[in-house]
């Protein structure tokens, strides 16, 4: 007795093919032309000239390149002290508030700003003889100085991401099944014990999802950097993307540019792999 293959399950690899192109098209293909021009020397307009591992080579003498990825090691650590560890703690803190939304709201308003539009906001406040320096009494040029310019640049970042972190960690509370954290009260849990020993534990694969996105958005920085200091003074506050696109679009060095996009693809891809693979290991 035959078994007729259902009209969705024979036509399923139809279905898939238009979504699975259009990810090839837009995504692979473009990947795969970035890392054939990281193998050349290419200006914009001469044809691509084969050169092989040449700028990549380049790569480990280049003083910008270190610069940019000290800077961006920095965004990586702040960003997972800063807005992950503070949308945490205005999450658990405003929890169990009566009327907590509203004490969530002000965080949360920044984050409809684009990176481009929130850089112009604080640019006037930042800048030397600025809005800060008039509030704080002092003479400070937070945009002209490495490390400096970086820190400031990450507060930015913070105040914009404080906000979708603080939610996504409400979220995660509201799905901890009520039943544990009444049992652990019962038995004399409070505080600091209740939240390490038993809500933490919980809410554990939210937070790899939180650190996970946070961790690749700080890996590829760019909109904020490059409004508010384009990576200046000089190349002192570059991360790694600024880096790629000033070699690729303003020094039009085509194939250099490449190798760095291709370098930060591999690192931001490495990195997450790890990470991931660590939480899996984890659980």
């Amino acid at each position: 007795m035959s078994v007729r293959t259902p009209m969705l399950g024979r036509f399923r690899h139809g279905y898939v093919a238009p979504a699975a192109l259009l990810v090839a098209g837009l995504l692979y293909a473009p990947f795969l032309w970035t890392a054939y021009l990281s193998l050349t020397r290419y200006d914009g307009l001469e044809p691509p000239a084969w050169i092989g591992l040449d700028n990549f080579a380049k790569l480990f003498d280049d003083p910008a390149l270190l610069t940019s990825t000290r800077n961006t090691l920095i965004w990586v650590v702040g960003t997972m002290v800063l807005p992950v560890g503070l949308g945490l703690l205005v999450a658990v803190l405003s929890y169990d508030l009566k009327g907590g939304a509203w004490y969530r709201l002000p965080f949360m308003l920044p984050y409809a700003l684009s990176g481009a539009g929130l850089a112009m906001v604080w640019s006037p406040v930042l800048s030397h003889g600025g809005i800060a320096n008039l509030l704080l009494g002092v003479d400070t040029a937070f945009l002209q100085e490495a490390p400096h310019n970086t820190l400031a640049m990450l507060l930015v970042w913070t105040w914009q991401q404080l906000g979708v972190n603080t939610l996504l960690f409400v979220v995660g509370l509201q799905s901890i099944p009520k039943e544990p954290i009444e049992a652990a009260r019962l038995d004399g849990a409070s505080g600091w014990g209740l939240f390490r020993h038993v809500i933490w534990p919980l809410m554990r694969p939210l937070t790899a999802v939180v650190v996970g996105l946070a961790l690749v958005a700080s890996l590829k920085t760019f909109d904020i950097v490059w409004v508010l200091t384009q990576g200046g003074p000089g190349r002192n506050s570059e991360t790694l993307a600024v880096t790629m696109y000033k070699d690729t679009f303003v020094a039009s060095d085509y194939g250099y540019g490449s190798a760095v996009a291709v370098m930060l693809t591999v690192v931001t891809g490495l990195a997450s792999y790890l990470y991931l693979r660590r939480q899996v290991t984890a659980t």
